[in-house]
């Protein structure tokens, strides 16, 4: 509903200033509208002596709120709507009003419409008139519609035709974008639709999930973390839907984002949590000393929806933790964006799934055990005994000597392996390998403590193995990648 808005009122409480919900309609407004007024109302709540001391404290309060949105210095108007409050006579005159209504003249604009694309309208009442048929009033959100059109109501996947139409009761032939009207069909059950959205036929698509381009909401607290459930608002519909969140791969963090499209040529990095200057992952980096934490000017998410969900493309999408507890005085609102791209296909993790390249970083680290020759080691504690090294070979390594290496394949049944290093071992790491080998061997063999005691001792300076891939999220041969 709030995005059929063009100028917002916020009404506030003089004696409570900002509450909950007030903030959780400013951040509604900051996402869907373009211009507000303040109201502060209730002021003759206020003694006279000292009311207008207050409502120059409660006008500057609300002035700092508002200063890092865009409603930044907007107006604050105070009114008392209803002195006395709802057992009042009606005697009493409303304080403030008539001033209001100029600030409101005064910042009333004409929004430009477009008729043009499809006709797409949000309703918000259905019911019948004896003898006429049954009326749907609403908001057009896009395009127009005119008598004698076949329109579609897709929750219902029924179509019918426009008999008649009003706007603030006077009949008329055509509407577009922006207009209040009341459209009449007939032979339709009001009972059927209450609320939601009425289409030019086959223009809106039912989608099971969907990729958005988002951004966190500065005042939800906590992080936004992937395999989360969150409440996904699209168009009239609230449902469940699970998160996976991703951004562009590292080299491409600054990359000017192209808007409102999404390429799936792209590589992209798998996020465990949205990040955000507050995300774990950014701490960790400012423990490592690395003061500026780099954050891409962009990131995605994939939603899947608990049920199928009908909209538009490019559609304002909003996700919330509603069942936070409404007395707690905390924002449920986390994160808004907008709908790139949807499928409609059931079974999408087959079909749709396969062609987003999101990718996780994998890191595995082993020790070498000893030396083969001067172009072969053998390494340990990479693989479990029960890996199937083979799915490994050919992969590259490198030692933590500086040398690169390419796993040859299995050595033995304990999960050891051989590295065939193509440049040569370098003298250094011979003698450092040689003396480990070598204190091993004077443990004695057979003696597990000892043994033991030695790995100690080997570990004091161990030679490293890493082994670094990348893996596709949504690749169904799980194949692993090195550049």
């Amino acid at each position: 509903g709030a995005q059929i808005i063009d100028l917002m009122m916020l009404v506030i409480d003089v004696t409570k200033g900002m509450q909950t919900q007030s903030a959780e309609c400013l951040v509604i407004g900051q996402i869907a509208c373009q211009k507000m007024v303040v109201v502060l109302n209730k002021i003759d709540l206020l003694p006279e002596g000292k009311r207008q001391s207050a409502i120059e404290k409660m006008t500057k309060k609300m002035q700092k709120t508002l200063e890092n949105t865009k409603f930044c210095g907007c107006p604050i108007v105070a009114v008392a709507a209803k002195p006395g409050g709802p057992e009042a006579p009606e005697s009493e005159n409303p304080l403030g009003v008539s001033e209001l209504i100029e600030v409101l003249k005064s910042q009333v604009y004409l929004p430009s419409r477009d008729p043009s694309g499809h006709f797409l309208m949000a309703v918000d009442h259905c019911f019948s008139i004896k003898g006429q048929g049954t009326v749907m009033t609403g908001t057009i959100l896009s395009g127009s519609v005119s008598l004698g059109d076949n329109v579609e109501i897709p929750a219902l996947k029924v179509t019918k035709k426009v008999k008649s139409m009003q706007m603030f009761h006077t009949p008329v032939t055509y509407a577009m974008q922006g207009d209040r009207v009341g459209i009449c069909v007939t032979q339709f059950d009001p009972k059927l639709l209450e609320r939601g959205l009425i289409c030019t036929p086959e223009s809106l698509h039912t989608i099971h999930a969907a990729i958005i381009s988002l951004k966190k909401i500065q005042y939800f607290r906590g992080a936004l973390q992937t395999k989360a459930k969150f409440h996904i608002t699209v168009g009239h519909e609230t449902v469940m839907g699970r998160v996976m969140f991703f951004s562009p791969a590292p080299a491409d963090f600054n990359e000017e984002i192209k808007e409102n499209v999404f390429d799936f040529e792209k590589d992209y990095l798998y996020q465990e949590e949205y990040l955000s200057k507050d995300s774990d992952s950014s701490e960790e980096n400012k423990e490592n000393d690395q003061a500026e934490v780099q954050l891409p000017r962009q990131q995605w998410a994939l939603l899947e929806f608990e049920k199928p969900v009908t909209c538009p493309k490019l559609c304002l999408v909003i996700g919330s933790k509603l069942d936070t507890d409404i007395h707690a005085n905390t924002c449920r609102l986390a994160f808004h964006g907008i709908l790139l791209q949807g499928t409609e296909d059931k079974n999408y993790m087959e079909t749709f799934l396969p062609k987003l390249k999101v990718y996780k970083l994998k890191h595995k680290e082993g020790q070498v055990e000893r030396v083969m020759d001067d172009y072969s080691v053998i390494g340990r504690s990479l693989f479990k005994k029960e890996t199937n090294i083979q799915i490994f070979v050919g992969l590259k390594v490198k030692l933590s000597t500086g040398e690169d290496g390419i796993i040859d394949g299995g050595f033995g049944q304990s999960g050891k392996f051989k590295i065939r290093i193509s440049d040569g071992l370098k003298p250094d790491t011979k003698v450092l390998l040689t003396v480990a080998s070598k204190k091993k061997s004077k443990s004695g063999k057979g003696d597990t403590t000892k043994e033991d005691e030695s790995s100690k001792n080997d570990s004091a300076q161990p030679v490293t193995i890493s082994l670094h891939f990348k893996r596709y999220v949504f690749d169904t041969q799980k194949k692993m990648i090195q550049s």
